[in-house]
């Protein structure tokens, strides 16, 4: 039983949440409080990857238990590790001052995609149950 009727209100909600975070996280890397790190990256670059071919592997081998809902939290759970991909690559790629403005706007979607992801993630675990 879900309290939110479905999902997608799960998925609205980790929308917002990872808006916030990612806003949070840009203005924090652009009053130099934060940096983020390669090893950051290099992390947040795997653990999308692994992420993905978890996804896979999910698709593959499983079904839709409730037939209902199932899109968006699919889909923004895609997005998420998609976007964590590409934008660790280019942070990887490009090295930004501390206090650059485009660094830290970079650095806040990278957040605003890993934070969706395991937000999403956990939104699909929950339809599961």
């Amino acid at each position: 039983m879900t309290i939110f009727g479905c999902q997608r209100a799960c998925t609205s909600l980790a929308v917002v949440a990872s808006i916030l975070i990612g806003v949070v996280t840009a203005f924090l890397r652009i009053m130099a409080v934060i940096t983020v790190t390669p090893a950051f990256l290099w992390v947040t670059l795997g653990v999308a990857v692994v992420w993905l071919a978890g996804l896979l592997f999910s698709s593959l081998f499983t079904s839709d238990h409730n037939g209902t809902c199932c899109g968006a939290c699919l889909s923004a759970i895609l997005i998420g590790i998609l976007g964590t991909i590409l934008l660790s690559i280019v942070l990887l790629a490009i090295p930004f001052v501390a206090t650059s403005i485009f660094g830290a706007v970079l650095a806040g979607l990278l957040l605003f995609f890993f934070s969706l992801t395991l937000a999403a993630s956990a939104c699909r675990i929950r339809q599961c149950l």
